[in-house]
C-alpha cells in the first residue's frame, strides 16, 4: 500500500470522470457499470485486460464503500482519471473515515474481511487510503497500469 502523498498527488490526470452514487448495492453496481462505459469511451474497449482490471477494482472498492462506509442518507463518490500514458486512477470515497480497509491476513484465504482488497492489491500498481480533503470520510484509491503487452489508448 502506498500513501496518498506518493500515489494520488503524483498522478497528473489528462481526463477525469466523477459520479456520486447511493450507498447501496444497487448504487455500487451502477458505479461499476458507468466506470466500464467511461473506460470504453476513453479507448479501453470492453474485454481488454486494463478494462477488466479497472472494472474489478471499481466493483470491489464501491462494494466496500456501501458495505463498510455507509451512513444512511449520504452518498459515496467514484472518481476515475487517466494520465494519457495508460494508467488509470480509481478513487472511491465514503463518509466513514474511522473504518479503514484492512487486507486479509497472509494465509487466511477464508477470512471474512479483506479478501477483495487482496484482489485490488494484485491488480493495482499501487493503492492506498487518504482522508477526504473537502468532506468527512476517506478515499480509497488505486492506480491500474497496463501490462507490457496491453493497449494504451
Amino acid at each position: 500500500m502506498t500513501t496518498a502523498s506518493t500515489g494520488v498527488a503524483s498522478f497528473a490526470a489528462a481526463a477525469s470522470f466523477s459520479l456520486r452514487f447511493s450507498a447501496t448495492p444497487r448504487g455500487a453496481r451502477l458505479a461499476r457499470r458507468l466506470a466500464s462505459h467511461q473506460l470504453d469511451r476513453w479507448g479501453w474497449p470492453y474485454r481488454t485486460p486494463v478494462h477488466h482490471a479497472v472494472e474489478l477494482v471499481v466493483g470491489e472498492l464501491a462494494a466496500n464503500a456501501v458495505t463498510h462506509g455507509r451512513v444512511p442518507g449520504r452518498d459515496a463518490e467514484l472518481r476515475l482519471a487517466h494520465d494519457g500514458a495508460g494508467r488509470v486512477l480509481v478513487e472511491v470515497s465514503d463518509v466513514r473515515g474511522e473504518r479503514r480497509p484492512v487486507l486479509a491476513p497472509d494465509g487466511r484465504r477464508l477470512a471474512e474481511d479483506g479478501r477483495g482488497l487482496a484482489l485490488v492489491a494484485a491488480l493495482a500498481e499501487e493503492w492506498g487510503v487518504a482522508e477526504r480533503s473537502r468532506a468527512p470520510g476517506k478515499t480509497v484509491w488505486a492506480v491500474v497500469a497496463p501490462g507490457p503487452h496491453q493497449h494504451v489508448p
